[in-house]
C-alpha cells in the first residue's frame, strides 16, 4: 500500500498544533478545495479528500495519539490493542513496526511438523480447540471510511467501495446520516464521515446558516431569502427592529431523521448588512450631530 502524505503536512500545521489550530487550518483548506468551490477539478477533489482524512484523524485525541505513535499503521495498531503510550521497544520498534508470523512458521518454532505435536495441537491442548490452518476461512469483514458531503448526507447517496480482495461493494448512505455512523454491509463495516460544509453548520439534526439582511429590513421589517441544503431558497419574514445575530427558526428544514422520525430545524442567523456606499436616504442619519 503506498505511503500517504503526513497528516500534519497536509493541513500545514506543526506536530504540536492545538485542536483549535487544526480546526482553523482545516476550515481554511476545506473552503478552498471543496468540490462545490471547484466543480470538475479532480486534483482539488483529491486534495479535499486528503484534507478531510487528515482532519478526521488529528481532530480526534485518541486517533491522533495512535497516529503520532504508529504513523500510517495506527488503525492496525489499534485493532491489535497496542498501547501508544508504551515505550517504543515494547511496541516492536519505532513507528509501531511489527511482524506477522504465519502458522507454518509457528509450527517450526514449536518443533512441530504439521502433525502430532504441532502448534495446532499445542493451541488445542491449552484452549480445548484445534487451529484450522489449511481449510478455507471465512473472510474477515473489512473496514472502510466513506466520505460524504453534508448535502449528500441530507439527501442520501451511495458509494462504491473497493475491498482489498478485489471485490467492489455498494454502500447506501441513508438521508440524515450522522458523522461517525457505522453502516454494515456483507463483508464491510463502513464508517461514515460527513465533511463540513462551507455554508451550513450542523448541530445534531439542526442546521445553521448565516443570512445577510439589509439594514432597512432589520430596522423596518421585510423579507429575505434563506438557502436550504436542498439547493432551494425559502422566504423568511424579518420583524422590525431585528438585532444582528438573531436566530430565526424554520421548522422541519434541518436534517432528516434516518429513522423516519421528525426532521431537525434550520436556523437563519441574521447578519445585518450596511448599505455601503450610503445612498441619499442613509446619508442624513450618518451626518446627524448632537445639538
Amino acid at each position: 500500500m503506498p505511503k500517504t502524505k503526513d497528516h500534519y503536512d497536509t493541513l500545514g500545521v506543526s506536530r504540536a498544533a492545538t485542536k483549535k489550530e487544526i480546526q482553523a487550518a482545516f476550515r481554511k483548506l476545506a473552503r478552498e478545495y471543496h468540490p462545490d468551490a471547484k466543480p470538475g477539478d479532480k486534483e482539488a477533489e483529491k486534495r479535499f479528500k486528503e484534507i478531510s482524512q487528515a482532519h478526521e484523524v488529528l481532530s480526534d485525541p485518541e486517533k491522533r495519539k495512535l497516529y503520532d505513535a504508529f504513523g500510517d499503521d495506527w488503525q492496525a495498531a489499534r485493532a491489535a490493542g497496542m498501547d501508544p503510550d508504551a515505550p517504543r521497544s515494547a511496541r516492536g520498534g519505532p513507528r509501531g513496526q511489527y511482524q506477522t508470523i504465519d502458522p507454518e512458521e509457528l509450527n517450526r518454532i514449536f518443533g512441530g511438523d504439521g502433525g502430532a505435536g504441532s502448534f495446532g495441537d499445542l493451541f488445542g491442548s491449552i484452549f480445548g480447540a484445534r487451529s484450522e490452518t489449511r481449510g478455507p476461512r471465512r473472510p474477515a469483514e473489512a473496514e472502510g471510511l466513506v466520505q460524504v458531503s453534508l448535502r449528500e448526507a441530507y439527501n442520501g447517496t451511495s458509494r462504491l467501495v473497493d475491498l482489498p480482495d478485489g471485490r467492489r461493494l455498494e454502500v447506501k448512505v441513508p438521508a440524515g446520516v450522522a458523522d461517525g455512523t457505522i453502516l454494515r454491509v456483507p463483508g464491510l463495516l463502513a464508517r461514515i464521515q460527513v465533511t463540513p460544509d462551507p455554508q451550513f453548520r450542523r448541530e445534531g439534526k439542526d442546521l445553521h446558516v448565516q443570512v445577510p439582511v439589509p439594514l432597512r429590513a432589520a430596522l423596518l421589517g421585510g423579507e429575505v431569502e434563506v438557502p436550504t441544503p436542498k439547493g432551494t431558497r425559502v422566504k423568511l419574514t424579518v420583524r422590525p427592529e431585528t438585532q444582528n445575530g438573531t436566530r430565526l427558526r424554520l421548522r422541519g428544514l434541518g436534517m432528516p431523521d434516518p429513522g423516519k422520525g421528525v426532521a431537525g430545524d434550520l436556523f437563519a442567523e441574521v447578519r445585518v448588512r450596511l448599505p455601503l456606499p450610503l445612498d441619499d436616504a442613509g446619508k442624513p442619519w450618518a451626518e446627524q450631530t448632537p445639538d
